[in-house]
């Protein structure tokens, strides 16, 4: 029996060269697929998001908890580098006043995979209430987030 946790026994140091190569190229087979399996979803919806993006006079204002957060920062940041005025407003800090710097020429992006989370469905009656275009990226087409969006991209 092996005196090594199991997380020393399987870690990279302990692995050959052939099999990290591997599981390299598995990842990459994996994501490619997963980026060509996107095409499939590309709808309206999307060139309806491009041309709201395209036209928007405010900003583009990104949302999102958790991972959705971190991956709202960096397009937030990606919009902001490439020309088009964005940036990232935490839901649960937009419930205690940061939604006071969303107008209603601003195009809200709100991400998240189950569409329910608690801090972005509670500021989705008051995203409305504005009159905010709000566009859904979420996995979950029948969600609170989604019933709320005017537009949504699976």
């Amino acid at each position: 029996m092996s005196t090594q946790p199991s997380h020393v026994a399987n870690s990279p140091a302990n692995v050959d060269d052939a099999r990290l190569l591997q599981l390299a190229h598995d990842t990459l087979d994996i994501e490619a697929n997963a980026l060509l399996g996107l095409q499939k979803k590309l709808s309206s919806s999307f060139v309806q998001v491009v041309r709201a993006v395209l036209k928007v006079r405010g900003r583009v204002v990104i949302m999102g908890m958790g991972k959705s957060g971190h991956i709202g920062r960096k397009i937030a940041a990606t919009f902001a580098s490439t020309g088009t005025p964005a940036f990232f407003v935490h839901p649960a800090e937009a419930s205690h006043g940061d939604l006071g710097m969303v107008t209603r020429d601003d195009l809200v992006i709100a991400l998240s995979n189950s569409g329910e989370s608690e801090e972005l469905s509670a500021i989705l009656p008051l995203i409305k209430r504005q009159g905010v275009m709000l566009v859904a990226i979420t996995g979950n087409g029948q969600s609170t987030l989604a019933q709320y969006a005017s537009c949504v991209l699976d």
